[in-house]
This record gives C-alpha cells, structure tokens and sequence, in this order.
C-alpha cells in the first residue's frame, strides 16, 4: 500500500469525516440503558459479537461486493456513470442492503450518511454531481474507495475498525468508561476486526445473512427511549 492510498484511508476512516457517525449508536445506547452492556468485559462481549454476527455476515460482506461491483462497473466502459459505482450489480446491493434496515432509525441513520458521503465526495470532485439516489453508507464508502485507489482489503478492515470505534466511543461516553478503557478495549477487539474481516472476503453469496433480531429490537427500543444522547 502506498503512501497516498494509505493518506487516503485514513482520511475515510478519521472521526472527523462530515457525516455524522458520531451521532449513532446503533442500539448499544438502549443495550447500556437496559443493562446488557455495562462494563468493559461486557462491552467486549457485545461488540465481539456484533462484529462476527452481523457486520462480518451482511454489512462488511456487502461492502466487500460493493468494492468489485464499482470495479467491475468501472472496466465496463459504460461512461461516467460505471465510473461512481453505478453498475447494475452496484445498485442491486445497494438495494439490498437497504432492504435489511428492519427499523426506521438504521434505515435513516445508512442513509443520511451515505447522503451525506455521497455529497462530499462530488463537491471534492471525486465522482460527477448528478441526481442523487437513496445510498447506504455501505454503497458510498465503496464509491469513495473506489475514487481514491485505495486498496480494497485494507478499505474493509478500515471500515470495520471504524464502526467498532465509533461503538467504543459510545461506552466511553454511556456506560461510561475512561479513556484509557476505551481504548484498552478497542485494541483488545482487534482480532475480532481481523476475523470478521475475513470471514467477509469469504463467504459465498448464499452464506450472507442479515439476521439479527436482537439488533432489530434494540433498535426499535430506542426509537421510543427517553433521554436519548443518540439518533439511532
């Protein structure tokens, strides 16, 4: 990976990316306010397991599809549309991807960033401005990689590291933990962003799943929590 491509990355993957992460969390807040998460070794265990049931499964698995789609689409010499991800098999998964929001909050919160993304990256003149279409995170981020070269299994673990960071930053701010938890935590989960990282390259098609009920009523749950820090 060269120095430019790895500028790039950590550019997409800093916290200070205009799109709002900060502001979700995703369901861990309902999870802290019920007492499911509530310390380090507990926070450990949810997020362990958020990352090798659903974002190694479905979201780093649609992402990773989402990647070669944008390549594909780019080698197809279809003009200016291939050249932003718009190939066929591109906004297939987009759709899917969309479709597996059970709640109202998870779908506003993939779509207002990828909203968001999506803008930045055509006022930076990194895709052409254009109509813009209902695009998860997910699908943006691909565009966004795929505009700036940056290479595709390094994109994936950037992206999983910064979905588990942005989870920590909400236990250091809820449960709450210290800073130096926070990020004794966040190193501890690095083999589990490497595993699901994997696991996303390699499953086969018939193996994706968005399966997450306790995700789903966590979610719902929050959309009528009172006292609420969070937007999701």
């Amino acid at each position: 990976m060269n120095g430019t491509a790895l500028l790039h990355l950590l550019q997409l993957a800093s916290p200070s990316l205009p799109i709002g992460a900060y502001s979700y969390s995703q369901g861990l807040e309902t999870a802290i306010e019920r007492g499911s998460v509530r310390c380090p070794d507990s926070a450990a265990r949810y997020l362990a397991r958020q990352l090798g049931d659903v974002l190694a499964p479905w979201d780093g698995a649609v992402f990773w599809r989402l990647l070669a789609a944008c390549r594909i689409g780019n080698s197809s010499g279809n003009g200016a549309e291939d050249s932003a991800g718009g190939s066929e098999a591109f906004w297939q998964w987009n759709a899917r991807y969309l479709a597996s929001r059970e709640s109202a909050e998870l779908r506003a919160e993939t779509v207002q960033m990828g909203y968001s993304l999506t803008r930045l990256l055509m006022e930076l003149n990194l895709v052409p401005s254009g109509p813009m279409r209902d695009t998860c995170l997910p699908a943006a981020l691909a565009q966004a990689v795929h505009a700036l070269g940056v290479p595709h299994e390094e994109a994936l673990l950037a992206m999983l590291f910064s979905w588990t960071e942005n989870q920590v930053l909400v236990c250091v701010k809820s449960i709450p933990l210290g800073q130096v938890a926070g990020q004794r935590l966040l190193l501890g989960l690095r083999p589990a962003i490497e595993q699901a990282a994997a696991q996303a390259r390699s499953l086969p098609d018939d193996e994706l799943s968005s399966w997450a009920p306790g995700l789903a009523q966590l979610s719902m749950y929050h959309e009528i929590q009172s006292g609420r820090l969070y937007r999701s």
